[in-house]
């Protein structure tokens, strides 16, 4: 008997008690549910997605106003609201099948393995270089699994050679998700986006794939930048295989569903310059803290280039705000990102004066980083002191957010912060080298300090950057006069 992701239990989730059960999605209107408990943290940023689509297809708020009035939430009215869809939703077995194409591919299968973006393919396999990414993980998978890696790989899917499209968003985008810090409901509830309920026909597997195979695209519903299918594409031409209602194959065929000019409500864009195509935001590899705040978790007020998630810029009730995605290399995974961040309203004057804080700290970082040459040569450690120099300084960062909403002026006070980081992490290696006796290495040193130096003082093109950055009046040079 297939799965039915309507009407089954299928969904893990921890409870506030500590407990953990299975629920049907229905449920997720019900009391002292925290979060998915998948064994992966694609998986549980995927179900949240999931989630949010079910609402928007089958019971979405119209307004605000409505919003508002159904924060508490009815789990038997959701019950009947996602009941007639549920004939759209059967994993396996005859007729359409979910986010699976309407035709029974023919073919060899490829290993259920190949559903998750971390997996080798073939190729990397043969060649014995799976490193970073693994083999042979899943030679089977129960159907709730499959279930979740399905919909995860066709929201996230990377390139994947000739004809094999990427999500409407590329390959591992960045996702951004409003958490009020209340449990599953209140998260779920606070990322639908208004509108109309949708209908089954707008499911795509319901209907013929759209091929791309002759470059034709499919763009968002007439007057809008998103539709239904926003949360459930098809990028990917699939059908799994199963035997004994375990599924232990996929098959695949190219040229699935090609989406163009889609803006999906819960990921930042950007553009390389206003009036062009906008773009999805993909996480970089590593930590991701303020210096990537700007058009992700707070605007860029100086430009017209960066977009927040549609969810973020109408922000309901409080919280923080959840960033994760996969950092991709063409198709190949670098790192999985997970983050947890401040849900900030600002108003545009101070969104500005935010924006000059994290570019001062971006020139900064890379004034240390020039100044470490000549103490450390080799290019990947003079950066990893850039990463920690952010690192060490997001506490203070975070402070002086603070106090800038309640009014305060910081300018002065963050850079005084980043002049004491930068040059203790300086002296930390550098001053241990000049007991080395090496005339010509001192004196580079000592030039270096000075450049430091004379940097946060507001000498200099980074200097000057810096001051103009935070508002501050730049150091007057007269002619003839050394700085």
């Amino acid at each position: 008997m297939s799965l039915n992701l309507i009407d089954d239990a299928w969904i893990p989730v921890t409870c506030a008690d500590g407990s953990r059960k299975v629920i049907a999605p229905w449920q997720m209107a019900e009391a002292g549910i925290l979060r998915p408990d998948w064994p992966r943290p694609d998986f549980n940023i995927a179900c949240y997605e999931f989630l949010i689509g079910l609402l928007f297809l089958a019971d979405p708020p119209k307004d605000i106003e409505d919003w508002d009035d159904r924060c508490n939430p009815d789990p038997g009215q959701l019950k009947d609201r996602l009941a007639p869809f549920a004939a759209a939703f059967d994993l396996l077995g005859d007729g359409p099948r979910f986010l699976q194409d309407l035709e029974k591919l023919e073919g060899t299968p490829n290993p259920v393995d190949s559903l998750f973006i971390d997996s080798a393919g073939a190729n990397t396999a043969k060649n014995n270089a799976d490193l970073m990414v693994h083999r042979g993980r899943y030679p089977a998978l129960a159907p709730a699994m499959a279930a979740m890696a399905l919909y995860t790989f066709q929201a996230f899917a990377p390139s994947g050679g000739a004809g094999n499209r990427t999500s409407m968003r590329g390959g591992g985008p960045l996702v951004t998700l409003i958490d009020p810090q209340r449990g599953l409901w209140p998260l779920i509830w606070a990322n639908v986006p208004t509108g109309q309920a949708g209908q089954v026909d707008d499911l795509p597997w319901m209907r013929p794939t759209r091929v791309s195979d002759k470059g034709m695209e499919t763009f968002p519903p007439e007057g809008g930048s998103f539709g239904v299918e926003a949360f459930f594409g098809m990028p990917r031409r699939l059908r799994l295989v199963d035997q004994n209602g375990v599924v232990t194959g996929v098959t695949q065929r190219p040229w699935g569903t090609n989406y163009a000019q889609w803006k999906h409500p819960l990921s930042p864009y950007y553009c390389l310059k206003e009036g062009d195509e906008w773009l999805p935001v993909h996480p970089r590899a590593g930590r991701f803290g303020y210096r990537n705040w700007l058009g992700i978790v707070a605007g860029a007020a100086s430009t017209g280039t960066r977009e927040l998630g549609l969810m973020l810029r109408e922000p309901r009730g409080g919280g923080k705000v959840i960033v994760a995605g996969w950092a991709m290399d063409n198709m190949k995974p670098r790192d999985f990102i997970w983050s947890t961040q401040p849900l900030l309203r600002l108003d545009p004057e101070t969104e500005f004066r935010l924006e000059g804080l994290v570019r001062a700290a971006e020139v900064a970082g890379s004034v240390l980083r020039s100044a470490l040459e000549p103490v450390l040569r080799v290019g990947e450690t003079r950066e990893a002191e850039r990463e920690a120099f952010f690192a060490t300084t997001e506490p203070a960062f975070r402070g002086h957010v603070d106090a800038m909403v309640a009014g305060a002026v910081v300018a002065s006070a963050w850079l005084a912060d980043l002049q004491k980081q930068a040059v203790a992490q300086f002296d930390a290696l550098a001053l241990p080298q000049l007991a080395q006796r090496d005339t010509k290495k001192i004196e580079q040193i000592v030039q270096a300090r000075k450049y430091l130096a004379l940097a946060f003082k507001g000498y200099g093109k980074q200097g000057k950057e810096m001051f103009d950055h935070l508002g501050l009046d730049v150091p007057v040079v007269k002619k003839g006069k050394a700085a």
